[in-house]
């Protein structure tokens, strides 16, 4: 059974603020909280990318771009120049919305080259890449063969939803990612998580990795919750062993 810390569980949110009003005091605060709470990324706007990695330099707290965010309904090659364009600017982590477009007709080439051709570039740069399938719109055949594709391509994680659809992260949708990957890709959960069970439901369920804009307040829960003054750390059930790289 793994065992976390708080920082362990700090360091599996991807802190968030994807709204499309952000101004630089809004970062400059997400970056602020980040290096406060230790977490593992701040989630961003890919345009966002310069002010937050200099405002995070010095740290291990990763700047995480969007890509294609959130409807994915833009063609391979901008795709691929906004990854570039993101890593250039700073961005070390990489979160791209797949064409649902083209999975709803069936094209599931194309979602493989497209998967393929930009975990490419982030593999070249070292930078992780998680593919968000955005589960909401999808059927539970369609996310198994998406989950196939990603075992076969290998990014970094593959992720449940961007939180500006229909519906955000289940555990439903995390056991049914992670029963298809194993331990081949890590699963991240994202969209609605907005208190400490839910978090730990997500983890229970095989996530390694959580996207929100909660994170302050499910820290703070977690720790008057286990009462840390106390305790060492927190053991959790978990369907897989966690994967270290």
């Amino acid at each position: 059974m793994p065992a976390y810390t708080i920082d362990d569980f700090s360091r599996m949110i991807d802190h968030t603020n994807l709204h499309a009003d952000a101004s630089a005091d809004d970062m400059k605060k997400l970056c602020d909280e980040a290096k406060q709470y230790h977490f593992k990324m701040v989630a961003i706007n890919q345009v966002q990318s310069k002010l937050c990695s200099a405002l995070l330099k010095g740290t291990d707290i990763g700047t995480g771009a969007a890509i294609s965010f959130p409807l994915g309904q833009t063609s391979i090659e901008s795709k691929e120049f906004d990854t570039q364009d993101a890593i250039k600017n700073g961005a070390n982590e990489i979160d791209y919305v797949i064409n649902i477009t083209e999975l709803k007709n069936g094209n599931y080439d194309y979602i493989k080259d497209e998967m393929t051709r930009i975990v490419a570039i982030c593999r070249q740069s070292g930078v992780p890449c998680k593919v968000i399938f955005e589960n909401c719109y999808l059927t539970t055949d369609e996310t198994k063969k998406v989950a196939e594709i990603a075992k076969a391509v290998r990014p970094d994680f593959i992720k449940t939803a961007t939180g500006f659809g229909t519906g955000g992260a289940t555990v439903a949708d995390v056991k049914l990612m992670k029963s298809v990957v194993g331990n081949a890709v890590k699963v991240k959960a994202a969209g609605g998580i907005r208190n400490s069970d839910d978090f730990l439901a997500m983890i229970q369920a095989g996530a390694d990795r959580i996207g929100c804009s909660a994170g302050i307040k499910i820290i703070e829960a977690l720790k008057e919750r286990f009462r840390v003054d106390q305790i060492d750390h927190i053991e959790i059930d978990r369907p897989y062993p966690k994967i270290t790289q």
